[in-house]
């Protein structure tokens, strides 16, 4: 909404401009009349709409043409005031006065136009007759308002209406011509209805209503008015009215009649209280709300996200099968305007063997997306009307900003439940098979048949009996592994292909390179164990250049282990992500960490154990 409002009078000489302006100042009607009033500001707590107003008089005799064009310009709106007994001051608004303000004007970008028939006082009807005519033939004029600068009727309306048509425009609302709302009207309107629909009945129901009233205008509505409400609509449309409830081409319909009715008022505030401007964009304000994390915190959702994002997820699985179909993702998606996940979430997150995002997954998606991108995030939060539904201030009660990582190092614990592991290693060493094993899906059989690939898996892991978030990232230290920023992390996953001999003279380059004087710890991974193991071209074995840098055993890893095998290679990266002070800090240390190994590698070589045996009996 504007901050401030410029009303400019015209018309032609002796209608009584100035002495509209002279009454409306000082309640009375002047004595002397001056050939031009200078420019008034009534400020913002004596106006009804609580803005500052400016009001700018025009006198033919003493500003030139040019004066004349910048005042138009400046203009928010423009009221054309006529003498109501003088025929000809009324011809010369559709001769003179609307071709000057609006001639070279685009529809849609016309300036709004308040018809003033002044000196009401002086004849004893209406001049009506003849003005409905010049406001069907140009669509930018608002209203037309009668009054009398003598005996002060209706001054003080003419000057609201003209503010109200700045503040509240018909323009991006309604075309008079076709006498519909206009596109972006019912696409916003469409949007603010399926917020609304708390149940996804495609219908209010009247506690939805009733919520929708409250959130919009404070209270709700009396039960009589709202049965007053749906009969109007049931009376004058053929679907509006469904199960007792208002669809959506009610809701359309009711908006439409507060237009033609002159309320535009209450369109604009049900808009303005979901976010939208007078361009029916959503404001920066409202999609981007001011978060400030500071170097060394990460972003993540607090219990109020959780609690709306598995409030979302119920709604729309409308199957209550636990997961969400491309068609319920496409549904809960509709109020924004595009698509914010691709195929590609699919490999990032848990899903059901039919390959939908199940609800787990869903909750994970969001984790890293408030991650990786809060700002995104917060942007998809708005669309989906979480400031409205949870009545906050705005998106960003969902979300909490850690504490910096230092501190966490400092008092050797952390309060953060989303941690990043990059997995990096060479190509060919199963990063990929690492990831979606992760995700609880087996490379061999249960890959997308689409190109869609995802850098990122997350999923929940236990660590000392309370659930986090891990997100793994994929990375090739051949094409990615640049500069030291992409070493950043919470723990690093050093793989190596126990099968390649060159494999792990990548992971101790890497290792040296970025990891060794850093704070951040380190944990090897050996993959591909199922087959067999050569010797790999360093200067020392794996576990020679483990111990050497007090860093655990490496971890054996195979994409055909079974679940519980590689659930504990996960758990412990998240555990060493969520103690990172206690990574090679000490020889006992050092010696659970080879408990912990050797443990690993038991389990690794019986499961691989019953997986032949298994093969064999097939």
């Amino acid at each position: 909404m504007k901050h401030d409002v410029r009303i400019l009078l015209l018309g032609e000489p002796k209608v009584g401009k100035t002495s509209l302006i002279m009454s409306l100042v000082g309640e009375e009607f002047p004595e002397e009349v001056p050939p031009r009033a200078e420019e008034i500001t009534i400020p913002a707590d004596v106006t009804p709409e609580k803005v500052p107003t400016h009001i700018v008089d025009y006198s033919e005799k003493e500003q030139s043409d040019e004066v004349l064009r910048n005042e138009v310009i400046k203009a928010n709106v423009v009221c054309v005031v006529y003498d109501v007994t003088n025929e000809d001051t009324i011809e010369k608004i559709k001769t003179k006065w609307i071709p000057l303000v609006n001639g070279d004007a685009e529809k849609g970008n016309k300036v709004p136009i308040i018809l003033v028939g002044n000196k009401s006082d002086l004849r004893c009807g209406s001049s009506m007759e003849t003005i409905l005519p010049i406001m069907n033939q140009f669509s930018e004029i608002e209203t037309c308002v009668e009054c009398s600068a003598k005996n002060l009727k209706n001054i003080s309306e003419l000057f609201y209406y003209a503010q109200k048509a700045v503040l509240h425009p018909t323009a991006p609302l309604y075309d008079p011509e076709d006498k519909q709302l206009k596109p972006l009207c019912v696409r916003a309107l469409s949007r603010i209805f399926y917020i609304s629909d708390q149940d996804n009945d495609r219908i209010l129901s009247d506690a939805e209503l009733n919520c929708f009233q409250k959130s919009c205008f404070g209270n709700p509505l009396a039960p009589q008015a709202l049965e007053d409400v749906k009969t109007v609509v049931w009376k004058n449309t053929s679907d509006g009215v469904q199960d007792n409830g208002l669809t959506l081409n009610g809701f359309l319909f009711l908006n439409t009649l507060f237009i033609q009715r002159g309320r535009h008022e209450t369109t604009w505030t049900i808009l303005r209280k979901f976010g939208y401007d007078d361009n029916l964009d959503l404001t920066d304000d409202y999609l981007y709300p001011e978060l400030r994390v500071p170097v060394g915190c990460t972003t993540e959702f607090n219990h109020l996200g959780h609690q709306f994002l598995q409030r979302l997820f119920d709604k729309y699985d409308e199957d209550k099968d636990s997961a969400l179909s491309p068609a319920e993702l496409r549904n809960l998606f509709c109020v924004c305007p595009y698509m914010p996940w691709g195929a590609e979430v699919c490999m990032a997150v848990p899903t059901t063997d039919e390959g939908f995002i199940s609800n787990q997954g869903f909750l994970c998606q969001w984790t890293l997306s408030a991650y990786l991108d809060i700002h995104r995030c917060l942007e998809h939060l708005g669309y989906l009307g979480y400031p409205i539904l949870t009545e906050q201030a705005s998106q960003t009660a969902a979300i909490t900003v850690t504490q910096e990582k230092e501190v966490d190092l400092e008092k050797r614990q952390s309060q953060r439940s989303v941690f990043l592991c990059k997995v990096i290693g060479p190509r060919g060493t199963g990063k990929t098979a690492f990831l979606q094993t992760f995700v609880g899906r087996n490379v061999a059989n249960k890959m997308s048949p689409s190109s869609a690939f995802s850098p990122y898996a997350i999923n929940t892991v236990q660590v000392s009996k309370q659930e986090k978030y891990l997100i793994l990232k994929e990375v090739d230290v051949e094409v990615e592994f640049l500069k030291a920023s992409d070493a950043n992390c919470d723990v690093a996953c050093l793989m190596y292909d126990v099968s390649d001999p060159h494999s792990f003279d990548f992971c101790a380059s890497i290792y040296k390179q970025h990891y060794m004087e850093s704070t951040i710890p380190c944990v090897l991974v050996a993959s591909k164990v199922d087959l067999p193991e050569v010797k790999q071209f360093h200067g020392m074995t794996p576990a020679e250049f483990c111990y050497k840098h007090q860093l655990p055993p490496p971890l054996p890893f195979s994409s055909t282990f079974l679940a519980s095998t590689s659930k504990n290679l996960y758990t412990r990266l998240a555990w060493t992500a969520a103690y990172p002070h206690l990574n090679g800090s000490s020889v006992s240390n050092a010696s659970f960490w080879l408990r912990v190994a050797l443990g690993s590698a038991v389990v690794a070589v019986l499961g691989f154990a019953v997986f032949r045996a298994v093969g064999r009996l097939k």
